[in-house]
């Protein structure tokens, strides 16, 4: 273990998402998106802060209101201050050498059907990918991440609708034909996984536009997975330097018991995480899938053209590693359920904490998949205190990821072939599930509170002395 080492080409890279950090929601020609409508709240138990169903009736009641908190429409300002943030991230400041963050698709086509991109917009992120660069770090781009056109939602039925896979496909395209001489690596899709837990910021479908609401958030990921291999066709025709990758968040969940049935239900449970992967990285719907769709009298319509192009398939495997579940045959037969592990500490939202579990997880998709791994989130949300003279003391971030940084090597003494590690997100922004500033995840402080006010002032703390020094030492300086 000692000889093992991660290497000069490692990237230490930061995790973030344009939504929940840009702001300027109504600025140079902008739509609004599916975050744009998630409302913070404040009278529910931390535990249930998180982005439910949404009917038509809601979304056109939030886009209406006045007086109420959406807080990814001001983010942190992120689009008015992005050159001093890089500069606290890049090499002058944390070091890091990669940065993530996604374009807003909103951005570039406010309404997703527009014949004609935002040209305001890209501008934008021409300036924004010239600063990340000019600060040392790569870019990484995700291309959907939560922000599809609000417009797509309300007249195209969002992911369902087969009309959307053209939309996306031309956004994609349009950001390959601007930035592939400055981006060479892509993530499609944010999390493409999750149909159930924020299934209306991935996929845009609102509850009473389907008469099968399961159903029709499979037929969705369905078609956004041939929007994807289109684009991955595209790009490895036109730009065959760039990698394509593909995204799942977390990854198989844990048999709650040695019981046979409950090791199978987990079996079944975990295909249907795979189920993503498979089908981006090997290029074909498999059969486990087809019966499960069976099984839930799904109809999935798919094309002998559509399932072609899935023969295409990404370069790169990442996932966003928070936590660890559980799965049993009752949770199971219960609509595929999964529930929070007993054993694991968590922090204040419900979220457990398992290192050991990002080794497992490397392992599995490496021994699946064959293909190089990025980390593209790690992290914890948790409570910060600022001291009367202004320092934030949080020796409990350090702790956390020094788990995981050995876990991740022990990784690579197994073999897996880890090439980056995107800590989500150095910086506080607005949370995605809980669209709270306080469930703070960064370190560096944003002065900035759950309503909005503050100087909007960035703190280093105390901990990113010490992720400087991680990141100088490329992972061998832990203490």
């Amino acid at each position: 273990m000692d000889d093992i080492q991660f290497g000069k080409d490692f990237l230490w890279g930061g995790g973030f998402a344009a939504n929940q950090m840009e702001g300027a929601a109504f600025e140079d020609g902008k739509g609004l998106c599916v975050a744009d409508i998630n409302e913070y709240q404040k009278d529910i138990p931390l535990e249930k802060r998180n982005n439910a169903e949404i009917t038509t009736a809601v979304i056109q009641n939030a886009v209406q209101a006045e007086g109420r908190n959406f807080p990814k429409r001001r983010g942190i300002d992120f689009y008015h201050t992005y050159k001093e943030d890089l500069k606290l991230l890049g090499k002058d400041g944390l070091g890091l050498t990669s940065f993530r963050t996604s374009i807003n698709w909103a951005r570039i086509f406010p309404q997703g059907d527009d014949v004609e991109p935002n040209e305001k917009g890209l501008e934008f992120y021409d300036r924004l990918i010239d600063e990340i660069l000019a600060n040392g770090m790569e870019p990484m781009i995700t291309m959907s991440h939560y922000e599809m056109p609000l417009n797509l939602t309300l007249n195209y039925r969002g992911w369902y609708s087969k009309e959307t896979i053209g939309f996306f496909e031309k956004y994609g395209k349009v950001l390959l034909d601007r930035y592939h001489d400055k981006v060479k690596k892509w993530i499609l899709v944010n999390q493409i996984n999750l149909i159930t837990h924020e299934s209306f910021n991935h996929l845009g479908i609102a509850s009473d536009q389907v008469d099968n609401l399961a159903e029709a958030k499979m037929q969705g990921v369905v078609n956004e997975m041939i929007a994807c291999a289109g684009i991955t066709e595209y790009a490895h025709e036109h730009y065959p330097d760039n990698e394509i990758g593909m995204m799942l968040c977390g990854g198989p969940a844990y048999p709650a018991t040695c019981r046979p049935e409950d090791v199978l239900a987990t079996v079944r449970h975990n295909q249907m995480e795979y189920f993503y992967g498979d089908v981006l990285l090997r290029g074909k719907i498999p059969g486990y899938a087809l019966r499960y769709f069976k099984d839930n009298g799904w109809k999935i319509q798919i094309s002998p053209a559509e399932e072609e192009k899935l023969t295409h398939h990404c370069d790169f495997f990442s996932f966003s590693y928070y936590y660890t579940r559980l799965c049993d045959q009752a949770h199971f037969e219960q609509g595929n359920e999964v529930f929070r592990n007993p054993e694991l500490p968590a922090n204040p939202w419900g979220w457990s904490v398992d290192p050991l579990g990002l080794r497992t997880f490397l392992n599995l998709f490496y021994d699946r998949y064959q293909c190089p791994i990025y980390i593209t989130e790690n992290g914890i949300g948790l409570f910060d205190q600022v001291t009367e003279d202004g320092h934030i003391h949080d020796d409990y971030r350090p702790a956390f990821y020094r788990d995981h940084i050995r876990q991740m090597k022990e990784a690579l003494a197994d073999g897996v072939d880890l090439r980056g590690y995107y800590l989500w997100a150095p910086l506080d922004i607005v949370s995605c599930s809980s669209s709270e500033m306080s469930k703070r995840y960064g370190f560096i402080y944003t002065d900035i509170d759950d309503e909005g006010k503050g100087s909007g002032r960035r703190i280093p703390k105390d901990s990113y002395t010490w992720l400087k020094k991680v990141i100088a030492s490329r992972g061998e300086d832990l203490d």
